[in-house]
């Protein structure tokens, strides 16, 4: 059929309309272009970083944390009613953790996150500044617990002093930690008394651990090294762990420092009597021996066992007032004597270990004040208590010998090195 024959088929309008768009395509293609848009276009692809999830997540939003001191007389349930926090959530956790974490101690740290309801999210009780327990809600409401422990840095520090009113004051003066001062006491305390023996011109020398956590220092930890000169005599203590992990001060040579009994049961206060046995009672005013030592020390001073052993007596003795007395072993026994009260546990038949607090300070019986009756036998003989020569505990083992002696050496080298500055600062 001829395309004027087809054309009949189409109406004029899609005949009109057709015939503008070719005419407008003509026009397209062939008008002039200017200099601009004659000019190449160049095209710049950008790469983008991807998207991850983790790109789009919102922050964690930050905890308040709040935080309190275990007060006297709080549990965990005393604290949350006093901070307003749920009483639901102290029976929850108590079921979750064991007991001995949330038994507080006064002082103890105590932080913790709430939500809107007063519900506890987190909660902290810091045990050390190096340790604490963690309790925390989880989503499905479960109670998670965790100890968390940090590892401390241990500096070892040198420090000297000369000793020309006591060894506390003076310490004390030489810029030596008062902690560090007990333990010196406790180390030499066997071959020393602080209230009788020291001297003008007595001096020591030590190295101990001072503890720093991020560089900040945050308490003190052993002596390793100690030096004692006292009245012409040179006293030395090193500080050795021996394979089952037990700490103890030993001389260079391997001879425990730590004798079978404590030189004094009370901690330096003023001898007010001396074992006499030709003394005048104070009060019965008739010559009477004293059999023993008397420390004249505030009512409620605690008394410590002499020695490992055995309490056979403890209860109230006539003009002794209340009374303790230990066996220890076949051939020594120890007496204390105007106790106000007994230690807890202290009862015939029970053992005691040395150090252990048997009784306080008291003036019970025929007594002219608060003070410490102390008596020590030997095979059923009084003997002072002051100058009796006191047996040793065991020395360093055979099997540790080797290991204690090269532990020893270093110490003692270091020491030495110390000493020759002659100033109290850091080990380098």
């Amino acid at each position: 059929m001829p395309f004027s024959g087809q054309m009949q088929y189409f109406p004029l309008k899609h005949l009109v309309g057709a015939g503008l768009v070719v005419l407008l395509m003509i026009l397209i293609v062939f008008w002039p272009r200017s200099d601009t848009e004659n000019t190449k276009q160049h095209t710049f692809v950008i790469d983008l970083p991807e998207m991850s999830d983790a790109d789009v997540t919102p922050p964690e939003p930050t905890l308040n944390w709040e935080g309190s001191k275990v007060r006297s007389g709080d549990s965990l349930s005393v604290l949350f009613s006093r901070e307003n926090l749920s009483a639901i959530d102290v029976i929850d956790i108590a079921a979750a953790v064991p007991r001995d974490v949330i038994t507080l101690q006064v002082g103890q740290e105590v932080r913790w996150v709430r939500t809107a309801e007063n519900r506890i999210k987190q909660l902290e009780l810091e045990i050390s500044p190096l340790a604490k327990h963690i309790i925390s809600r989880e989503d499905d409401g479960s109670i998670k617990h965790q100890l968390t422990e940090r590892v401390a840095d241990y500096i070892p520090r040198f420090a000297t002093a000369t000793i020309e009113n006591s060894l506390f004051y003076d310490g004390a003066q030489a810029g030596i930690p008062s902690q560090v001062l007990y333990q010196i006491a406790a180390i030499f305390g066997w071959d020393i008394d602080f209230a009788l023996d020291i001297r003008q011109g007595d001096s020591f020398s030590l190295v101990y651990e001072e503890i720093q956590l991020d560089g900040n220092k945050i308490g003190y930890g052993d002596i390793l090294i100690a030096q004692f000169n006292n009245r012409g005599r040179e006293l030395s203590a090193v500080r050795f762990v021996d394979k089952d992990d037990n700490t103890s001060y030993y001389t260079p040579s391997g001879t425990s420092m730590r004798k079978a009994f404590l030189r004094n049961p009370i901690d330096f206060f003023r001898i007010s009597s001396r074992f006499n046995p030709n003394r005048k009672h104070p009060i019965l005013n008739t010559i009477r021996a004293h059999k023993g030592t008397d420390y004249a020390a505030p009512t409620g001073t605690p008394v410590k066992a002499a020695g490992d052993g055995k309490v056979v007596y403890a209860s109230r003795q006539g003009g002794y007032g209340n009374v303790v007395m230990i066996q220890h072993g076949s051939r020594y026994q120890t007496k204390y004597a105007h106790l106000s009260k007994f230690g807890k546990g202290v009862r015939v038949g029970r053992y005691v270990k040395q150090g252990q607090v048997i009784g306080y300070v008291g003036t019970t019986g025929r007594s002219t004040g608060p003070h410490l009756h102390y008596e020590f036998l030997v095979d059923g003989v009084h003997r002072d208590s002051l100058r009796v020569s006191l047996p040793k505990a065991d020395s360093i083992n055979k099997s540790d010998k080797a290991a204690f002696l090269v532990e020893s050496d270093k110490l003692q080298r270091w020491l030495a090195d110390f000493a020759a500055t002659n100033s109290n600062g850091d080990f380098q």
